[in-house]
């Protein structure tokens, strides 16, 4: 094999070593984002379900006629 057949068989063979690990990374990246991305589903359950938990606090909590914005702390 010639000089120039070996400088291009040993490129050749580092682009394809590069293109392994670009295809390993956008692997492993690709899983974080959907793992990522079913956290932060479950998280705006979670958030949901508080603040509706929350408004159901606040309603059964309120006096008939009166707002839960303009109650006094019961400190005062």
């Amino acid at each position: 094999m010639t000089n120039m057949g070996r400088d291009i068989e040993s490129r050749l063979q580092e682009l394809e070593s590069r293109l392994a690990f670009q295809d390993d990374l956008i692997e492993s990246l690709n899983e974080t984002v959907v793992r990522l991305d079913r956290e932060l589903a479950r998280l705006e359950l979670r958030v949901k379900s508080q603040g509706d938990k929350l408004r159901d606090l606040g309603e059964t909590g309120a006096m008939p006629g009166s707002s839960p914005e303009h109650e006094v702390p019961p400190h005062y």
